[in-house]
């Protein structure tokens, strides 16, 4: 089976020869030039989508907001140039990665490779359950308080995920981050501490077990 990448960019040229160049490598390619169409598009559920930041009508970021609760497919943002906190509005707005421009075809190849085979194997996981009624389906990616789901980002559930495997070990957030985003990941560690302080408050709602414990100058734990 195919997989089908949605490409938006507003420079046609460019999105006529990633076009021409993923669909010799097997891949269904669909694009858009605008932040309106890239948004009719995702009722084809694309594997994976390749979106650039500045495009016309819609920006990217806040395309990627939109859809996020739609689709749970990886999502590379395309930019020229980003600063440090662009790069963490991103991730936090959904993202996965970022593509710096200029890139190399076969880099960006690598990175959709990567990005889809972690998402396969995501999803051949299985259920587990934690005390106070807490339960994670790794399945179908959602976390669960006493049958109600908690409303998880997509890289919110990918480190409750990370961390709830691995219970009872400690990560600094620099192994959390090249776990998460890939040791190529354009990015920067601290939008892990962002991203936990988030999930906590989240859980809070539900519950006064501590499931991410901060271990002071090491890192962060998942307790059982």
């Amino acid at each position: 089976m195919a997989y089908k990448l949605l490409i938006v960019d507003d420079d046609k040229e460019l999105l006529k020869m990633l076009k021409y160049y993923f669909e010799l490598k097997g891949y269904l390619i669909y694009t858009a030039i605008d932040g309106k169409e890239a948004l009719e598009r995702i009722e084809i559920i694309p594997d994976l989508i390749l979106l650039d930041i500045n495009i016309p009508h819609i920006s990217g970021l806040e395309v990627c907001k939109r859809i996020r609760n739609k689709v749970s497919c990886p999502i590379l943002f395309l930019t020229a140039k980003v600063e440090e906190q662009d790069k963490i509005n991103g991730l936090l707005s959904g993202g996965d990665d970022y593509i710096i421009k200029p890139f190399s075809l076969r880099e960006l190849e690598a990175r959709i490779t990567s990005h889809i085979k972690r998402e396969e194997r995501n999803r051949d996981k299985r259920r587990i359950k934690f005390v106070d009624n807490l339960s994670i389906d790794f399945v179908g990616r959602t976390v669960e308080y006493s049958d109600t789901e908690i409303n998880l980002t997509k890289m919110e559930y990918e480190i409750v995920e990370f961390l709830a495997s691995h219970a009872g070990q400690v990560f600094d957030k620099e192994s959390i981050y090249e776990k998460i985003w890939g040791y190529d990941g354009e990015g920067d560690s601290k939008i892990v501490t962002e991203l936990i302080r988030r999930i906590r408050k989240k859980l809070s709602e539900y519950t006064d077990q501590e499931f991410i414990e901060t271990v002071w100058g090491c890192g962060y734990k998942w307790n059982m």
